[in-house]
């Protein structure tokens, strides 16, 4: 589970619109808006310094945060949005949602992986396929998971891992109503390759009997 709620400090902006919003980056700043929570948005600022570095740290979109703002009360938050520029790649607004501890809320949650060492299928050369490498799950606000865990020991190659073989925290439920498939032990491309090969060379077999039953059957009308 999602560990002590981290702080993220902003500053009040009192201008909007593309102007103010121009100049809260050259001031090294990014716009942006706290919405929700049955109030009406408030624009904000926040450090485009601190910004990147929690960017960078990853699961950004999935961090409940608890918002402080000067003059404001404290709030819990969680970013529903980053846009960016589309050249350079870097953030220039931000788009915050207010959340309640109780809110359900949907988020893509990240998916680690126990057992490798212990699993036949690897160790016979078969490939760990992720096709999910993250879940979409509603979650309690106050109940976030950092992320789930699969465990892929004794599986084989053909075996796969779905999400009723999860244990998910307490009051979180995928968003998909059915058994997807989160992995996969693949074969290693040779083997496949050879299965393939071996498939196809059984057909010329098949047709070459046809062949030569229908050149018999030629032969005996003449």
């Amino acid at each position: 589970m999602a560990g002590e709620i981290p702080d993220l400090h902003a500053l009040a902006r009192t201008g909007t619109g593309k102007g103010a919003a121009r100049q809260a980056r050259r001031e090294g700043l990014v716009p942006g808006v706290v919405y929700g929570g049955g109030v009406d948005p408030l624009p904000v600022n926040i450090p485009y310094n601190m910004l990147f570095k929690k960017l960078k740290e990853g699961r950004f979109l999935s961090t409940l945060f608890n918002l402080q703002v000067d003059g404001q009360d404290d709030v819990r938050v969680i970013c529903r949005s980053v846009q960016r520029d589309v050249v350079r790649d870097l953030p220039i607004h931000v788009d915050f949602m207010r959340l309640k501890r109780t809110s359900k809320i949907n988020l893509f949650i990240a998916v680690d992986v126990v057992g490798q060492d212990n699993c036949p299928g690897i160790k016979q050369g078969g490939l760990l396929v992720m096709v999910r490498p993250e879940v979409e799950l509603i979650v309690t606000a106050s109940e976030i998971p950092e992320s789930i865990t699969i465990d892929v020991e004794g599986l084989e190659i053909g075996d796969t891992v779905t999400i009723s073989s999860v244990v998910l925290p307490d009051g979180a439920k995928p968003t998909i109503d059915r058994d997807f498939v989160i992995a996969n032990i693949a074969a290693p491309s040779g083997l496949a390759g050879a299965a393939d090969e071996e498939e196809e060379g059984e057909e010329p077999e098949g047709e070459e009997a046809d062949s030569e039953e229908a050149e018999e059957e030629s032969g005996d009308e003449e």
